[in-house]
């Protein structure tokens, strides 16, 4: 006789819990019921209901705000960090409302651990740092650090920080960015990004590290970008050669 096997009763609250989200009975941003009613409901202990509200949490399907709730998370964006297209733009593109915050903008020395990073001559080198915090319908869903070599932009403290930098290098200053090299990675979130994006301390997030070549070569940006898991979904496009790289 074949047994089978019956799931953990916080796996069946999952389940119940995703059906109720595919069948449209709650919206994107709407909050779900106090734990305690959830807990009612499915007649289960609180501990039992937050293994299944932490696993559709990890599945992108709803988020935390600190001491406010659950809710449902919105739609993803559909994000191509290797194309030369602005956070403001390909946000719109998508049917959303993108917003851009600069928290702090400063000239300073690059320091040691950057000079290296982009190949700097001397770590005395002056640079442009960036720090800002990207929106979309309300929701912070990005803490962005972008630092520039000052000689390349040299009076870019002196524009409007909360709008788009592509288009404003374009516009500004005759600047355009014409290669990167990208790096993707999974990390954790430190309390300052955490309270930023309405995370728990030590959540995960999607970490994005870029670095930015000029028309001429010259690594002109270093890009860091701190997502929110369930804000984002990467897609990147390539072209495949018409002759293959190796020889078979």
């Amino acid at each position: 006789m074949l047994y089978q096997a019956i799931p953990p009763h916080y796996a069946r609250i999952r389940d119940q819990l995703a059906a109720d989200i595919a069948q449209g009975r709650f919206l994107a941003g709407q909050k779900l019921p106090p734990e305690r009613d959830l807990a009612e409901r499915f007649e289960c202990t609180r501990v039992t209901l937050r293994q299944a509200l932490q696993q559709l949490e990890t599945e992108g399907l709803i988020y935390r705000e600190n001491r406010r709730g659950w809710y449902l998370s919105p739609p993803r964006i559909d994000y191509d960090p290797t194309r030369l297209v602005s956070f403001m733009d390909y946000v719109r593109l998508q049917g959303r409302e993108p917003m851009t915050e600069c928290l702090s903008a400063e000239r300073r020395r690059a320091g040691a651990w950057l000079a290296a990073r982009m190949n700097l001559p001397s770590p005395d080198e002056p640079v442009f740092r960036l720090h800002r915090r990207r929106l979309i319908d309300g929701r912070p869903v990005l803490v962005e650090i972008n630092t520039l070599l000052a000689s390349w932009c040299p009076d870019l403290l002196d524009t409007r920080l909360d709008r788009s930098l592509t288009t404003l290098l374009r516009e500004r200053f005759g600047k355009v960015q014409t290669r990167c090299t990208l790096n993707l990675r999974l990390g954790t979130v430190n309390d300052d990004h955490a309270e930023l994006l309405q995370l728990a301390s030590g959540a995960s997030n999607l970490v994005l590290e870029r670095l930015n070549y000029a028309e001429d070569g010259l690594l002109v940006e270093f890009d860091q970008e701190f997502w929110r898991p369930d804000a984002v979904s990467v897609a990147v496009q390539a072209d495949f050669p018409s002759r293959p790289l190796i020889a078979e």
